[in-house]
C-alpha cells in the first residue's frame, strides 16, 4: 500500500500569524485596483473557492485546502488590521500554495501544486481577498467536514471533496474550470481510468489516496463515469 507524506508544508495557521506578524501583505497591494466589492467576492469565493476551503460566513466546508476560519482566528483575536489580512489573501491567490511533494513507498517523488496561481484575477481577486478578510475568523475556530462525513455516495464525495470546483460536470451542477471538462471526455471516464486519476492525481489535482477510502473513491468514479454528458 503507498503511503505519502507530505514534504516543506507549513500550517496555514502557523504560516498566516508568522507572515502577519513580519508585516508581510500589508504593502498596501489589495488597495491598489478599484473599491473592493465584497458581495462580488463572496459570490467568486463560493464558485471558485469554497468546495476547497472552509468558510463559515460563506457556508462551505471544502476540505481540501486550509479552514480558512481557523488560519486567521488568532490573528483577529490579536487584533491585526483588517487590510494585513487583505492583502495576505490576495498574495496567496496570485501565488498560488506552492506545491506538495509526495512519497510513497515504491520511492517514487510527485509534485503538485495544490491551489493554483490567479484563481481569479485582477479585480476579483481584490474582491475575493477583501470578503475573505472580511469574515475569516471572525467567530473563532470552526470545525471542517471529514471526508469519511461524505459515506460512499459519489455525488456527495464530488461536490464534498473538491471535484465540483476544478471541473465541469453538467449532472452536478458544476462549472469549474482549474481542471478538464469531464462532459467532454465523454466515454473515455471508464470507472477504471477515473479511479485511478482520483487515487494518483497530477498536474493541479491533488491525489486522494488515503484521503478517501477505497470505497469512496471507488463510489466517485461510478459516479462520474456514469454521470458524463449527461444533465
Amino acid at each position: 500500500m503507498k503511503r505519502p507524506y507530505r514534504v516543506g508544508i507549513l500550517g496555514a495557521g502557523l504560516a498566516a500569524v508568522a507572515l502577519l506578524a513580519a508585516g508581510c501583505g500589508t504593502g498596501g497591494v489589495a488597495s491598489a485596483g478599484g473599491t473592493p466589492d465584497t458581495s462580488n467576492g463572496q459570490k467568486l469565493f463560493s464558485a471558485s473557492c469554497g468546495t476547497c476551503h472552509t468558510l463559515q460566513a460563506a457556508g462551505t466546508t471544502g476540505t481540501i485546502g486550509p479552514n480558512l476560519d481557523n488560519a486567521f482566528a488568532a490573528s483577529v483575536a490579536e487584533g491585526y488590521a483588517q487590510s494585513s489580512i487583505e492583502n495576505l489573501v490576495l498574495d496567496q491567490i496570485r501565488i498560488g500554495s506552492g506545491t506538495v511533494v509526495t512519497y510513497t513507498t515504491n520511492k517514487k517523488f510527485t509534485a503538485q501544486p495544490t491551489m493554483p496561481a490567479n484563481i481569479v484575477k485582477g479585480q476579483d481577486a481584490i474582491d475575493v481577498a477583501a470578503y475573505v478578510a472580511s469574515v475569516a475568523g471572525q467567530g473563532g475556530f470552526t470545525s471542517s467536514a471529514s471526508f469519511a462525513s461524505f459515506g460512499t455516495d459519489g455525488a456527495k464525495i464530488f461536490k464534498g471533496a473538491g471535484c465540483a470546483g476544478c471541473h465541469t460536470l453538467a449532472a452536478a451542477g458544476s462549472t469549474g474550470t482549474v481542471g478538464p471538462n469531464l462532459d467532454q471526455l465523454g466515454s473515455a471516464l471508464t470507472v477504471a481510468v477515473v479511479s485511478h486519476q482520483v487515487e494518483v492525481g497530477g498536474g493541479l489535482m491533488p491525489a486522494f489516496q488515503g484521503k478517501l477510502s477505497a470505497a469512496q473513491i471507488q463510489a466517485v468514479a461510478q459516479y462520474v463515469s456514469s454521470s458524463v454528458g449527461k444533465k
